[in-house]
Parts: structure tokens; sequence; C-alpha cells
């Protein structure tokens, strides 16, 4: 039976009829029970904004960060759960929210990341999580909310080129940046980087103190380039959602700063991140309500509600 591709835009309708593995891989990904198999998401039960989380100890959660976001959303309902993610769903100040958590680093986010842009129609992804600082604008304690991502790894380098901007939606900055100041807690707004290696990467010792030569520049060239902090998942989440014509963006709290010697504090300012997450996406609920009353494709300040 031929495979139905009238859904698929025409550029990638092209490159997959020229494909000839085609008829050996599902277009769609695998199943289970009719369901995407590693989310295991039941696609009627994501909310329009999700946060993406990974079940980080650095993060000091209490239970799996899903779960425990759960607690706070009204009507929340387990959307899905396999041995890899934790999916629950809700209602926040009128903001239908969903929150999966996985494991660490860019490929594990690219499988929640490639089920939920493929099967359901949510249209924001945030990253919510820890991070270092590499600046000395930054202490631990901050959030940076991040304008833009720098693709220091190799998950994103198999979707798009090396010239490839992620970048993240003004809009998602503007309401976490709103909810950030309305909450009175220290926020940057600045570029995330995001590397493979959470260790030599960022120039911290590996095993028996291994680091290769270039890696003695890392931190140095963070402060030249004014990138605040580094994590692992961002660049996935927000190159994936933006070349899917979806919104991406991420909050993340700093636990340390390598650039300035302040030491680890477990869980930093975390909670603050998910407060702002949270404020955040019910601000830029309103902001999309005030968008479609204007009929017009992006939110401006003029359409602002008195």
């Amino acid at each position: 039976m031929t495979e139905d591709l009238s859904h698929l835009p025409a550029v990638s309708r092209e490159t997959w009829e020229a494909y000839k593995y085609r008829n050996n891989v599902p277009l769609r990904g695998l199943q289970i029970d009719g369901r995407p198999a590693l989310t295991g998401i039941d696609p009627n039960k994501v909310g329009d904004y999700v946060f993406v989380f990974v079940r980080d100890p650095l993060c000091a959660y209490d239970d799996d960060p899903a779960t425990q976001l759960a607690a706070r959303l009204e009507n929340s309902e387990l959307a899905g759960k396999t041995g890899m993610f934790t999916t629950w769903t809700g209602t926040y100040k009128g903001a239908r929210i969903s929150a999966i958590s996985g494991g660490s680093g860019g490929p594990e986010a690219e499988l929640c990341m490639f089920e939920l842009l493929e099967y359901t129609n949510a249209g924001t992804f945030i990253r919510v999580g820890g991070s270092g600082g590499t600046n000395e604008t930054v202490r631990p304690g901050d959030l940076v909310i991040a304008k833009g991502i720098v693709r220091d790894e190799g998950l994103s380098a198999a979707y798009v080129g090396s010239g490839w901007p992620a970048v993240c939606d003004p809009e998602v900055v503007i309401a976490l940046a709103e909810a950030a100041r309305a909450q009175n807690v220290r926020y940057h707004i600045g570029l995330t980087r995001s590397v493979d290696s959470d260790l030599i990467s960022g120039g911290r010792p590996s095993v028996r103190g291994y680091l290769r030569p270039d890696n003695l520049n890392a931190v140095d060239e963070c402060r030249r380039l004014g990138i605040l902090n580094g994590e692992r998942e961002a660049s996935a989440i927000v190159t994936m959602a933006t070349l899917f014509g979806k919104r991406g963006g991420s909050v993340c709290s700093v636990a340390d700063n390598i650039a300035t010697g302040e030491r680890f504090q477990a869980g930093a300012g975390h909670s603050a991140a998910i407060d702002v997450a949270l404020e955040g996406m019910a601000i830029l609920a309103r902001m999309d309500s005030e968008r479609d009353s204007a009929g017009a494709a992006h939110w401006l300040p003029s359409m602002r509600q008195k």
C-alpha cells in the first residue's frame, strides 16, 4: 500500500520520495499500542505550552519534575508514561501546560521533541532546567532567559548547518522576562550555550583531571562572546521547535559560576525558574489571545488590552 504523503511539506515530500529505504522505516516513528513509542503520550492530552525537564539531581527535585509540577496545575492528568519519559498536563491561570521529563542531553531531547512535534498541536516548547554560569555577570541563584542558543553540540548539527541560528522566539522571551520582573527575581536575557560534554567542553576536568589543550580556552571564550550560561538541551529544543514552525525558548537557573569561582549550590534558583516558566506561559496565553483578537500573525505591544 502506498503511504499517503499529502500532509508533508513539498520539500519534505520530494526528499522522502527519493529515499530508497522509505518503505523500511515508519514515516511517523515507532508506535506501541497505537501511541508514540518513546513518550507514550496521548496526543489529545498534550497542552499548548510544553515544558521540557531533565531528571537532574543538580536541580534538587523532590520527585520526578513533571510529576512535581503537576501538583501545581489545575485538573492535572497523566498524558503519557514510559521507562524514558513522563508527561503530565493541566491548566495554570488559563494556560494549558504539559510538562515532560526525561534524561539529559540533546539526543534524548530530540526523541521527545520528535513525538511532540509529529503527533500534537503544541505550539510552544520551553527548556526549564539548571545550568552553570560562564560569565561574571551571573551568580548562583540567578535565572538566564535565553534570547539565543550557541549550538556547540552535535544533535542540532544533524538537522541544520553550522550557520543556522537557534534563536528563541521573541514572544516567549518577552513573556518570561515579564514574569521574572513581576516576581522580582534576579534574571538576565542573553546567550545560552549547549554542549554534549558537560565536563571538558565547559572547561571542567574529566577523569584524573583530563582536559584537552583546546578545552583550556572554553571559559575565556564564553566570557569574550558574552555567553551567560551552559547546559545540554536548549539547542535541540529551540532548533527543532523553530525548524518545524513552533516557538522555542529556555529559562534556566544558575547553580555555580566557573568564571568567578562561586561554588555549586544544588537547586539554587531553580524553584524561581519554575515559577517564572508558569507565570510566563500564563502571560503568553494572554498575549496569544490578544494576537488572535487582532487577527494578526504575531503579538505586538500595541495589542495589549488595558
